[in-house]
């Protein structure tokens, strides 16, 4: 009877720790990882690629010095338009910019003050013909110092001994300076005022000869007249004694832009931009 007992009683035992083993496998095999819920399976942050800011293209116009003040209005105008554009100017006399051109220096576009620096430039295939035009026309006038400059009223008071400084510009490379030259050699005055002549590398820099005294008189554009405060016009130049002034422009062909190049040449030529030239003394061909 003992025997029994103890035998049960080992059974006993031996079933309790079977199920406190299962129990612990249960509870352990039950701690499973929570699935993830629909919502954050769908919330993996995807950031929409941005897009990258359209390249600046530099254009770079060669522009005689007389279409500076114009030029830099248009210029603002045009890039709020065109974000994506830089108007980069190289300003100098016509005959300069022609042989930079010519010599490989990098432009876009080419605005001279003269037809003879294009038709160069035309000629040895630098520019296309069909991709040039005649832009705008100027008119030449005499300039002195608008505070009590010389009384001077024509050519003829050139020669008067009050007038010890005439500036025009170098007639080889400035178109000014050869406009003024064939007037002056119409009236008969180019070799007798010789001793009084003064030659500047532009027309700008004859304007400032006559507004810092240097000079008594200057031969510039009426444009650049019109864009001083310290110069006033002595007299016009009769136009019958020198070549018509005009400007043309043209696409440079060895531009690397040449859509954005050909989007400017048009723009210049609309009435926007023609009506900002005639502002600064300018006029259009009829």
């Amino acid at each position: 009877m003992l025997n029994k007992w103890k035998n049960t009683a080992c059974l006993s035992i031996v079933m309790l720790m079977m199920l406190v083993l299962a129990a612990c496998g249960s509870a352990n095999g039950n701690q499973e990882t929570p699935a993830a819920s629909p919502a954050q399976e769908t919330a993996a942050p995807t950031q929409a690629a941005s897009e990258a800011p359209a390249e600046t293209v530099e254009l770079v116009i060669s522009a005689a010095a007389s279409l500076t003040e114009a030029l830099e209005e248009i210029s603002k105008l045009y890039t709020e338009q065109n974000p994506a554009i830089k108007l980069s100017f190289n300003f100098a006399a016509s005959g300069a910019l022609q042989q930079q051109i010519e010599q490989g220096a990098p432009a876009d576009l080419f605005l001279s003050a003269a037809p003879k620096n294009m038709s160069a430039l035309v000629e040895k295939g630098l520019i296309e013909e069909s991709k040039q035009v005649n832009l705008l026309n100027n008119e030449l006038v005499a300039v002195v110092a608008a505070d009590g400059g010389a009384a001077v009223t024509g050519v003829a008071d050139l020669s008067k001994a009050e007038v010890k400084n005439i500036a025009v510009g170098i007639p080889e490379s400035v178109p000014a300076g050869k406009y003024a030259q064939e007037a002056l050699t119409a009236a008969g005055l180019w070799d007798s005022l010789q001793d009084k002549t003064v030659q500047a590398k532009d027309v700008k820099q004859v304007l400032q000869y006559v507004e810092t005294g240097n000079s008594d008189v200057g031969f510039v554009y009426k444009t650049d007249a019109l864009s001083s405060d310290k110069a006033a016009i002595a007299f016009e130049v009769d136009p019958a004694t020198y070549s018509p002034i005009q400007y043309p422009i043209g696409i440079v062909k060895a531009t690397k832009h040449s859509a954005e190049a050909e989007a400017l040449y048009t723009y210049l030529q609309t009435q926007e931009a023609l009506d900002i030239f005639v502002k600064y003394g300018f006029s259009i061909p009829g």
